[in-house]
């Protein structure tokens, strides 16, 4: 029955999906919830989980039960006249014994407190993976989105071209232009049908890879939302120091560093503890039920027998290391030494982690101006087509002058999606250092 509620769960969801556009936010939430790495961390944090649990057992008394039973023949030990002789016998023995540990240098507080600590570690490990996936997801999605827009532009060129190659025909056929123009003209049209081919198989493999990204099924259907803002984007001046005081403490990466540290730290104590003494207290109840099967000896009652053979005890023991081939001391220098390979990592990605968000914020505030410098071209290199375009169309340029206005104008139309594309990753990793969730 769980198998076909989830059957139909999934089904209801694709389905849902199915009768919208995919956004960006939609693909990356979810990727972040349905990818095969976010699945296995979770199997990791039911691992640790049952780790940090037996390392709370570990704090109560261990406690045993015993029960043995023996047919003795032959030539043996009467136990009540410590004689041999050469009987048949039946024992049986029972026991009770507990043991606890007072004092082993802190070993099971530390291993306790490493388990929770590396419980937390999975955990957020989960959310870790979940970022990456929508990330993976995000950059996959930028692609197919610019390639689904170059398939625009490509349209476009073609358009144009195929309406120069009539116009030049036409002009052919009254003598203004000649076979070669027409030539050059069909060279153009057979150029721009190319590449418009090109871009829609991009676009198709764009799409593969996002489906692959989001690990989305390959028979569901996947048509992404191609809205966005084109206008110029306005950004305001942030301090890159208050974004990693943020992300130092909500970054999933910095905290990974951070809790390895602490897991290492606790390993440390934990070596220190081997080579510190330990104390245990251990206690036991036994009885015993004997009988000769040889002979016609009166042998007291099994209950009798159970109630007068009982005996108690209690000890206590004191272990002192004192020699075993330095193993304990090299234990702790090995867990001494990664310790402070944990501090170095734990610098080592606070620096990577400062240096990715100056970056992003370099890179998104560099978009914008440049996203700024290129409209104003885009128009210029617009204005400038269609004005040789008429020119053409007068017989005053020829269509190599025109291709190279043409291939000026479409390439800043590209160069400017491209801009606008990686201005839109930047923000939204700029706003994932500050603490925002990339997905919802």
């Amino acid at each position: 029955m769980r198998n076909i509620f989830t059957t139909i769960a999934i089904a209801t969801t694709l389905s849902v999906y199915a009768q919208e556009l995919w956004t960006m936010d939609l693909c990356m939430a979810y990727a972040a919830t349905h990818a095969s790495s976010v699945a296995r961390a979770r199997w990791d944090v039911a691992s640790a989980t049952a780790s940090r649990n037996q390392a709370i057992a570990d704090f109560f008394p261990s406690v045993s039960a015993q029960i043995g039973s023996q047919f003795s023949w032959g030539r043996n030990i009467d136990p009540e006249t410590n004689t041999y002789n050469d009987v048949t016998t039946f024992n049986n023995g029972y026991g009770i014994y507990a043991s606890i540990t007072l004092f082993d240098g802190g070993q099971t507080l530390n291993r306790y407190r490493q388990a929770r600590n590396e419980r937390k570690r999975s955990i957020n490990a989960v959310e870790m993976q979940r970022d990456d996936s929508a990330i993976a997801a995000m950059m996959a999605f930028a692609d197919a989105f610019y390639y689904k827009h170059s398939i625009d532009i490509a349209e476009d060129r073609l358009r144009q071209s195929e309406g120069m190659l009539v116009l030049t025909t036409t002009q052919e056929e009254l003598g203004i232009k000649g076979v070669p123009d027409v030539a050059e003209a069909q060279a153009t049209v057979a150029n721009d049908r190319y590449e418009l081919v090109h871009q829609q198989n991009m676009y198709a493999q764009a799409i593969l890879s996002l489906k692959s990204a989001m690990n989305l099924p390959h028979e569901q259907p996947l048509e992404i939302d191609t809205t966005y803002n084109s206008g110029i984007p306005i950004c305001t001046l942030e301090s890159v120091e208050g974004i990693y005081a943020i992300a130092q403490s909500t970054n999933h990466k910095s905290l990974e560093a951070q809790m390895q540290l602490t897991s290492k730290k606790y390993a440390y104590d934990i070596a220190k503890g081997y080579i510190m003494p330990s104390i245990s207290v251990n206690a036991g109840i036994s009885t015993s039920y004997f009988k000769n099967l040889s002979g016609e000896y009166s042998i007291p009652a099994f209950a009798d027998q159970f109630r007068n053979n009982r005996g108690e005890y209690i000890s206590a023991t004191l272990s002192i290391p004192i020699f075993d081939g330095l193993s304990r001391i090299s234990s702790k220098n090995r867990a001494r030494y990664a310790y402070e390979q944990a501090k170095e990592s734990l610098v080592e990605e606070n620096r990577r982690l400062y240096d990715e968000i100056a970056s992003a914020v370099m890179d998104r505030d560099g978009y914008a101006v440049e996203i700024k410098a290129l409209k104003a071209k885009v128009d210029a290199d617009a204005e400038a087509y269609r004005l040789n375009s008429r020119q053409y169309e007068e017989g005053l340029l020829s269509l190599t002058d025109l291709r190279l206005s043409a291939n000026k104008y479409f390439s800043s139309r590209v160069e400017l999606l491209q801009k606008q594309m990686l201005f839109l990753l930047k923000a939204k990793l700029v706003d994932y250092y500050k603490g925002n969730k990339l997905w919802m």
